[in-house]
This record gives C-alpha cells, sequence and structure tokens, in this order.
C-alpha cells in the first residue's frame, strides 16, 4: 500500500474515532477521550497502531472505536474479510497487542 493510501486511510480512521457521538458516553465524545488517552500515555495514536496491526487484521477496516476496557483502552477495529464477513478485533491501544477477535 502506498503512502498517500496510508494516510488517507489513517486520516479517515482519525475522523471515525474523533467523530462527535460516534463514540460518546456518559455526554463525552471521543475526540476528547482520544485526547486525554493519549496526553495520559494511556494510548498511541491510531496512525501508529494500525501501522502495527494492519498485517494481523484480516481484511480492510471499516470503522474504529476507542473505549476503556477492563481498565485501559482498546481500539476496536471493525473489519471486513476478504470472504466478506463482518469482525471485530480488539486491540491494546498502548502495546498495539491483538486482544481478541469476534466473527459475526
Amino acid at each position: 500500500m502506498g503512502m498517500r493510501t496510508r494516510f488517507h486511510t489513517a486520516l479517515m480512521m482519525l475522523a471515525l474515532v474523533m467523530a462527535p457521538g460516534g463514540t460518546a458516553r456518559g455526554g463525552d465524545d471521543g475526540h476528547e477521550r482520544a485526547r486525554r488517552a493519549l496526553e495520559a500515555g494511556e494510548a498511541r495514536p491510531l496512525v501508529e497502531i494500525l501501522e502495527a496491526v494492519r498485517g494481523q487484521l484480516g481484511g480492510e477496516v471499516v470503522g474504529v472505536e476507542l473505549d476503556r476496557e477492563h481498565g485501559r483502552y482498546v481500539y476496536e477495529f471493525k473489519v471486513v474479510t476478504p470472504a466478506g464477513r463482518l469482525s471485530e478485533v480488539h486491540v491494546d491501544a498502548l502495546s498495539a497487542e491483538i486482544l481478541k477477535r469476534e466473527d459475526d
């Protein structure tokens, strides 16, 4: 994948995470949550995590959310596999470790 395509994909993913209401919980929007997590050193930027795990996701990323699970931040990637199935891949937002995979 070319640098330009990766850049556009990263921008799209960032927009999805930071879209107001897209990941809102309790009056908090995704943008503010992501900013606070980055500033506190509890998460790495989405583009870094995406670069680290892209080859392990098993398909094309079509959505992403940043959530707090079990005391840590987790990126939840929605992935469409080459067979057209949707899966959700949970990735630790600090270490880039794949925590779990759920296939629909």
